[in-house]
């Protein structure tokens, strides 16, 4: 019993003397995204519809046909880039379930038909957080797509 009581004893020890970090505020972040957002929305001179996500999109062209779903499989052309321009994605195919993509891609896809373009500004909530997923894309960096619906199949 002692033994166990000590080694409880040192466990806590051990995790109170741990450096403390400041915690991550995920409404601040996304108040911050938005105001960046909607300044480039507002620099670039576009017209884009906010999704309740916190997702901005506009429909470029919207396609024809019927449009995907969550559980769809998207074949798609894209460019991803960040809000100052730096292209971390050229030009790019994918074939992909759409439920294992980024949480921004899930919302903004089924908005157009095959053959549609989107445009998608997505806040660092809906793209990979506060955390970076490689090199090009910082932790809670807001990130902008131009997504052509090439197919998809469910």
């Amino acid at each position: 019993m002692k033994k166990y009581f000590l080694l409880v004893c040192l466990i806590i020890a051990g995790i109170s003397s741990c450096k403390k970090t400041a915690s991550f505020d995920a409404a601040k972040q996304a108040a911050a995204d938005d105001a960046l957002i909607k300044a480039y929305i507002s620099a670039d001179n576009i017209t884009a519809t906010k999704d309740p996500s916190g997702v901005y999109y506009q429909v470029i062209n919207a396609g024809t046909g019927a449009y995907p779903s969550i559980t769809s499989t998207v074949n798609v052309n894209y460019t991803g880039k960040l809000l100052d321009g730096s292209v971390f994605a050229p030009t790019a195919n994918l074939s992909s379930p759409l439920t294992g993509l980024i949480k921004g891609w899930q919302i903004g896809i089924p908005h157009i038909n095959s053959g549609g373009r989107i445009l998608l500004l997505i806040p660092s909530a809906s793209g990979y957080g506060n955390s970076s997923p490689g090199a090009g894309i910082p932790a809670n960096a807001v990130l902008v797509f131009t997504i052509d619906l090439l197919s998809f199949s469910n």
